[in-house]
């Protein structure tokens, strides 16, 4: 009998059939998106290639600004820049360079576009990342208190006010921010050059001149954010949980925080992570306009020659960008939403 035991303790486990079906489906789920991911940004990769071969104007001209140049010269030009090979020849060069994990020189900086891209990242996550944030904060506030009070004269207001300002072009709305504050913050830059040297000094110049900025895609993206929540919570007022909830004797503030919103925030939060790429890809108007040092910045000054490289490497990123939100977002909510991985 205890041989018998023993034997039956080394036995394994038996593993239930539905949880083993449950792992691989969520394992082929993730490599399905992961790949979809992969597949998009190499679409990226050929769309911004070729995309900017269409530009007119020619970089080499640009270079020399029109002055009488020596043929020689240019054509000496040209090969130095490989704009000389044929069109499938500088593809082929520019996608091994992006798998060495370089992007090319600048035409007419002469540096490399990965180091350019690198000084311009930090004040674009600045700007982007202080938008978002507050964004989402008075978005979320905004529409769980329309969406709990639907059809009262707040829900009225500020629903028309955040589909009024989500149809606002960015950089009308800032221009006409820079008229309204009439000189109260700057205008220009991130940095003034009369700011007092110091880490506490520096900081409080560089948030004065984020003001401006900041609140154009803080009053464009929180409208977004608002009119989700509230459709969010609308759809979930009527669920069967919140009757439960009610019949228990929850107070009503009790039933929105603890049962309706959290459910109404599945949505959001994806919302969240899909937009941020956006985000950043919008700021390209908003920093054009303030001249904000950022990725939007660097690719308005490449456009202007046109800088070829510098305008592939700041596509790709912001592209990329979206993508791999995109994917986050796709992977969180079948983490937060149990139906998603039932179904």
């Amino acid at each position: 009998m205890t041989e018998a035991l023993s034997s039956l303790d080394k036995t394994p486990a038996l593993i239930d059939p539905d949880e083993r079906r449950g792992g691989i489906g969520t394992t082929r789920f993730v490599l399905s998106k992961i790949g979809g991911a992969l597949a998009s940004l190499a679409l990226v990769i050929v769309l911004g290639f070729f995309l900017f071969r269409t530009l007119p104007g020619d970089p080499v001209r640009f270079m020399v600004r029109d002055r009488p140049t020596d043929p020689k010269m240019m054509a000496e030009l040209r090969e130095q820049m490989g704009v000389d090979k044929p069109l499938l020849q500088q593809f082929w060069d520019y996608v091994v360079g992006l798998f060495q994990g370089t992007m090319g020189d600048s035409y007419l900086q002469k540096r490399p576009v990965f180091d350019m891209i690198g000084e311009r990242l930090w004040p674009t996550i600045l700007l982007v990342g202080s938008a978002t944030v507050l964004a989402i904060a008075l978005g979320l506030w905004l529409g769980i208190r329309a969406g709990w009070h639907r059809g009262s004269r707040f829900d009225k207001v500020q629903t028309g006010l955040a589909l009024t300002l989500w149809s606002v072009p960015q950089f009308w709305l800032g221009l006409m921010l820079l008229v309204a504050s009439n000189g109260l913050f700057p205008s220009r830059g991130m940095h003034s050059p009369d700011a007092a040297p110091g880490f506490f000094s520096e900081g409080l110049d560089v948030l004065h001149h984020l003001v401006l900025p900041c609140v154009t895609l803080l009053v464009v993206f929180y409208a977004q954010y608002m009119l989700v929540m509230r459709s969010s919570l609308i759809g979930e007022m009527n669920a069967d949980y919140l009757t439960t909830a009610r019949a228990k004797g929850l107070r009503d503030d009790l039933v929105r925080k603890r049962h309706a919103v959290p459910n109404a925030l599945l949505p959001t939060v994806t919302l969240v992570f899909m937009q941020f790429g956006m985000v950043v890809s919008g700021a390209v108007s908003v920093e054009a306009v303030f001249s904000w040092p950022g990725l939007g910045q660097l690719l308005y000054e490449a456009l202007r020659g046109p800088d070829l490289p510098v305008l592939q490497g700041v596509f790709v990123t912001l592209a990329g960008a979206v993508v791999l939100m995109n994917l986050l977002a796709e992977l969180l909510y079948r983490v937060l939403d149990p139906r998603v991985r039932t179904a």
